[in-house]
């Protein structure tokens, strides 16, 4: 029949695409488009080729892999190292089992050693006498390039294999392929050092084994799992591919402790969903599993085609890695008033779900990306991990690119309208804190903890709850709350909302510094709260003082000075602080005693039971002498007071000559320095 142009002109482009995408992947290690979205490209090109009778011998579909590079000797394979055909759901798998008994003319249930598809590079290993002469990748099935000086630095790989015989040569071929661990630890110590960030395992495999300064190959941990044999001289080879797995293991050759064989394709088929729900458990990334006829004699009779064995076949899992567009970006305020932006997408299924959206994290990782508002980008999502963007496709003509919009980081906070304040090197947060109502559960969270209020029975989940029934919104109206209203809760019975409201009146009469504390300023914790309160003494100057003027404060520097001038300059934070007051919230007057700072610049550590005082009031007493407390020893430290039960911190000040103390002469201490 006669072929459309527009069927043709078709053809010709995804072998054009197809092509350009294999040099990427196979040559160059530098892939540009996710797997499914290369195999998706293949699939439709098989399928135009076969309906319209458009197969040929130099169509990449009929290719394994890609060319050698230059920069490598180059490797002929004694015998081809084929690639495998792939189907992504159970009735192709099924189908595939159907067309072999066929084939066989066989009624009875075919045995598979089925194994997992470790996401790696195919490599081949060549051992002469037992000595590993040679490693060499898969190339374009025919030709690879030698590997051999980056091979022998991967530590699971034998360079003599055991008890093998003279005049014996064995090929062996496997998967050679970078654990989760490993990458973790890869990129853990690039942002240590500033260097770049490795995007996938199986791209910094690729990478590694083409390095061509063996010591660089040595610094990555890469692994070696091996999946069957090629040519072998002077060796008597079992008659199932399952008793090659144990010959090549008892040689010291590493082999999948997952692999598996199964009598019937139902069997493989539950082997299968076995491996896909214990998949983010595994050590290594795997993007599938591949079934194998167990029986060699089998396999011989059932052959090769042109690019791939005719008696294994790989089980595609659905795919981590897809690509989509960034249709818009929002920025969301989380719950302690981090601005985040987050990608609006294109919905794409990836990793078993839809995905519609994804945090990016925060600017410097839109940069570091190069994201733009219209971009294609490959997102991944591994098991129940966050879905991310992990790359950027650069457009490929002048429309793509036009429509390509710069992402801003909004000028107020978009939940409140108050200003963003930048937060360290690549954070940013809403200045408004305790007002802001993206912030409230945390805000009232806190405000009622034990070290601020101490609202005894306002707990987390309480708090949600009050928040969520919408009975609360700021913790003002903590003060407002009936004990009929909590009692009308679920699981909140009378007794207990008398012993809650109970406990909010007991918090209405606290300390000025306690009050501080559970405002939530930034970076201003309890010790900075009393050092406010020594130097001030009153509210008023407080949220009066400039930021020179809090700057004198001790231990105050201009960032924290900063934050708490930004929080008293804020409107509706002076607003709540009056509906505070109003509602009963009061403190004793500061009466300020510039002598009774004995301590200042001391560093105390408490450890062990403290009998006679509560910890909590050690702790306020010491800071309000002008100590800090600390949580651990150091040479810095000027006293450890060590009650019954002190262990490792007692044992550290003992070494470094600390003073020690025990309670009494803590409290006599006090005694002497208060009156």
């Amino acid at each position: 029949m006669a072929v459309p142009d527009k069927i043709r002109q078709e053809v010709n482009k995804l072998r054009e695409q197809i092509e350009h995408h294999n040099r990427l992947y196979h040559s160059l290690d530098a892939p540009e488009i996710p797997d499914a979205d290369f195999d998706a490209l293949v699939n439709r090109l098989e399928r135009l080729e076969k309906k319209y009778n458009l197969v040929d011998v130099k169509s990449p579909s009929q290719r394994i892999g890609g060319e050698a590079l230059s920069e490598f000797s180059q490797v002929t394979h004694e015998i081809a190292m084929l690639s495998l055909d792939k189907v992504f759901d159970e009735a192709d798998l099924q189908a595939f089992d159907a067309r072999l008994k066929k084939r066989l003319n066989k009624d009875s249930p075919i045995r598979y050693c089925c194994e997992p598809k470790v996401d790696g590079i195919a490599v081949s290993l060549l051992y002469r006498d037992g000595i590993l002469e040679r490693a060499a990748t898969r190339g374009d099935g025919v030709t690879g390039e030698d590997i051999s000086h980056n091979v022998r630095t991967i530590t699971n790989v034998p360079l003599k294999l055991k008890s093998i015989k003279k005049k014996s040569l064995i090929e062996v071929r496997g998967e050679i392929f970078l654990g989760k661990q490993g990458f973790k630890s890869l990129n853990e110590r690039a942002e240590l050092e500033g260097s770049k960030v490795f995007v996938n395992p199986r791209n910094t495999a690729a990478g590694t084994i083409r390095q061509l300064d063996p010591k660089k190959a040595a610094r990555i941990p890469l692994q070696m799992y091996c999946y069957n044999v090629g040519l072998i001289e002077g060796i008597e080879l079992p008659n199932t591919l399952s008793g090659i797995f144990t010959l090549i293991e008892k040689w010291g050759l590493p082999v999948n402790p997952d692999r598996s064989v199964q009598t019937g394709i139902e069997a493989c088929l539950e082997y299968c969903l076995r491996l896909l729900s214990k998949r983010n458990s595994l050590a290594y990334e795997i993007d599938g599993a591949v079934l194998k006829v167990n029986e060699l004699k089998l396999q011989q009779k059932l052959g090769n085609n042109a690019r791939s064995p005719r008696w294994a076949m790989a089980y595609k899992f659905p795919a981590e890695e897809k690509s989509t567009t960034v249709i818009d970006v929002e920025f969301q305020v989380g719950r302690t008033g981090t601005i985040t932006p987050v990608a609006r997408l294109e919905p794409v299924f990836v990793g078993g779900v839809t995905v519609s959206n994804t945090t990016l994290h925060n600017m410097d990782e839109i940069d570091r990306l190069g994201l733009r508002i219209g971009d294609k980008v490959v997102v991944r999502r591994a098991g129940d991990v966050i879905p991310k963007v992990v790359k950027v496709i650069q457009p490929t003509n002048a429309k793509e690119a036009k429509n390509r919009r710069v992402i801003k980081l909004p000028d107020v906070c978009p939940a409140c309208g108050s200003v963003i304040e930048k937060d360290g090197k690549v954070l940013y947060r809403c200045s408004a804190g305790i007002i802001c109502p993206a912030q409230r559960k945390e805000s009232i969270k806190h405000f009622a903890s034990r070290s601020a209020m101490d609202i005894e029975g306002l707990g987390d989940k309480l708090v949600d709850v009050l928040v969520d029934e919408e009975i609360i919104s700021n913790v003002a109206d903590i003060f407002t709350l009936t004990a009929e209203q909590l009692a009308a809760l679920d699981r909140m019975g009378e007794k207990s909302a008398n012993n809650i409201i109970a406990a909010i009146n007991k918090s209405k009469q606290t300390t000025l510094p306690r009050f501080l504390f559970a405002l939530g300023i930034r970076e201003v914790g309890e010790a900075t709260a009393l050092q406010l309160v020594n130097h001030f003494g009153d509210l008023d100057k407080i949220k009066a003082a400039g930021t020179e003027s809090l700057e004198r404060v001790s231990d105050i520097g201009p960032k924290v000075a900063e934050h708490i001038s930004v929080f008293f300059n804020n409107k509706e934070n002076l607003a709540l602080i009056r509906s505070l007051q109003q509602r009963g919230i009061s403190w004793p007057k500061v009466e300020i005693d510039s002598q009774a700072r004995s301590l200042e610049g001391q560093t105390y550590v408490l450890t062990g039971a403290l009998e006679l005082m509560a910890r909590n009031e050690a702790k306020e007493k010491l800071l309000a002498l002008g100590a800090k407390v600390a949580g651990s020893v150091s040479k810095n430290t000027s006293c450890v007071v060590a009650g019954p039960g002190a262990g490792s911190k007692l044992t550290k000040a003992e070494e470094l000559g600390v003073n020690i103390i025990n309670e009494g002469e803590f409290i006599a201490l006090l005694d002497d320095l208060t009156n």
